[in-house]
């Protein structure tokens, strides 16, 4: 570092080159690649299955026909979908880190006082949402059904109460008035939400018939209300774009920072 030399005190004119290296992202934009990893590694293990594990991937103990596979047996049975979805996942995992600190800092700032207790049910549903997620996709049906099944209704569980605290939050909880990018953000947090609940009642409706009668194309259309499911997870994470939207994330020698 160069030092002008002034009586006995030196003073720095040169910062250090490692602390001036820096990288700014857009929030906004962080949050919409984090949601398309797990997208496009779905909808490849969908479409890859079908072309390539048609068979064995639709086929049930009822012998009968089906058309599409199940999100487990599409995302858990076969390679290379396995890897590709395993990798999606982590990656977006880690990133997901930073989306739930922002979180909680915007809770802290923009939620009252009397709502932090409510705040706190969210990041922790929030966290607990995405561990179970990671589980399920590296413990696959195939290698521990009974951990696969806990970390799949732990998944369900965890990402509608923290889709129902979330929307209460910005809807009810807010101390400021709401930029218009958050006006969007809960608009489609209520339609994510609603069209979630749907999928799963359908999901259980078709999975019980498909039991209990074993009819053709029932199975498909559990499937279908799965893949339902998962997206609109995905839509309902994707609003910390709008949530975040005038955010930035500074990367620089000495770590990282949100401004």
């Amino acid at each position: 570092m160069n030092k002008a030399r002034v009586g006995s005190e030196y003073i720095p004119l040169v910062e250090d080159e490692m602390s001036k290296a820096r990288l700014v992202l857009s929030f906004s934009k962080l949050a919409w690649f984090t949601v398309s990893l797990p997208f496009l590694a779905f909808i490849f293990c969908i479409v890859w299955s079908v072309l390539y594990n048609f068979e064995h991937s639709t086929s049930t103990h009822c012998k009968v026909y089906n058309f599409l596979p199940s999100v487990s047996a599409a995302i858990g049975h076969y390679k290379p979908q396995r890897d590709i979805w395993k990798a999606a996942i982590a990656v977006q995992a880690v990133i997901r880190v930073l989306v739930l600190l922002m979180y909680y800092r915007f809770y802290k700032e923009r939620i009252y006082k009397w709502a932090q207790s409510i705040c706190n049910i969210a990041i922790f549903t929030y966290a607990i949402e995405n561990i179970s997620l990671v589980t399920l996709s590296f413990w696959t049906s195939d290698e521990n059904y009974a951990f696969h099944k806990l970390s799949f209704i732990m998944f369900l569980i965890t990402s509608f109460i923290h889709m129902l605290v979330a929307y209460f939050i910005m809807k009810n909880c807010l101390n400021s008035t709401r930029e218009y990018s958050e006006i969007a953000s809960l608009k489609w947090k209520r339609r994510a939400m609603i069209f979630n609940l749907s999928c799963v009642a359908f999901a259980c409706y078709f999975f019980y018939r498909h039991n209990k009668y074993c009819e053709p194309l029932v199975y498909s259309m559990f499937a279908l209300s799965e893949y339902g499911v998962v997206l609109s997870n995905m839509g309902f994470h994707s609003t910390a774009a709008w949530d975040f939207a005038n955010s930035r994330l500074m990367i620089s020698g000495t770590g990282f920072r949100i401004i």
